[in-house]
């Protein structure tokens, strides 16, 4: 029993570490947790293999992008990570916010399965919001 929430909690350790890498910028850190075949899937668009996930990730890298999170929730059953979550994608100026539900698999204490699920009419309200904040916004 111990040993398995050993694994649970260090599966929670390394989505929160990634998450965190890449909303630090520290996109080497993050690329550390992702296991050479990794798959990374998103809601409605093409399964990104290993090789192209870190050149995405790579590329996104660099200004004026960045990246944000906020992890409402997380949770582990063995090397399975779930979580419930708002990331923000900003465009220089835009900043987007939108929930995503993440599902994460682990092998060999590396990120194998990223799959985010996201909703593109949530997708949508949060970069009509940020399109407002960017042009009407006084800072």
């Amino acid at each position: 029993m111990t040993q398995d929430l050993e694994l649970q909690q260090d599966a929670i350790t390394t989505v929160r570490e990634f998450l965190s890498a890449l909303e630090l910028g520290a996109v080497d850190e993050a690329l550390e947790l992702l296991h050479p075949d990794v798959v990374w899937k998103n809601t409605s668009l093409p399964d990104v293999g290993g090789g192209l996930a870190r050149k995405i990730l790579r590329n996104l890298n660099r200004d004026p992008f960045g990246f944000e999170v906020d992890v409402h929730h997380i949770a582990a059953d063995g090397s399975i990570v779930l979580t419930d979550r708002t990331d923000f994608l900003q465009f220089g100026p835009l900043k987007i916010g939108f929930w995503v539900t993440g599902t994460f698999e682990l092998r060999d204490g590396r990120i194998i399965l990223w799959h985010d699920h996201f909703s593109w009419e949530n997708f949508l309200r949060g970069t009509a919001v940020g399109v407002w904040r960017a042009v009407f916004s006084r800072d």
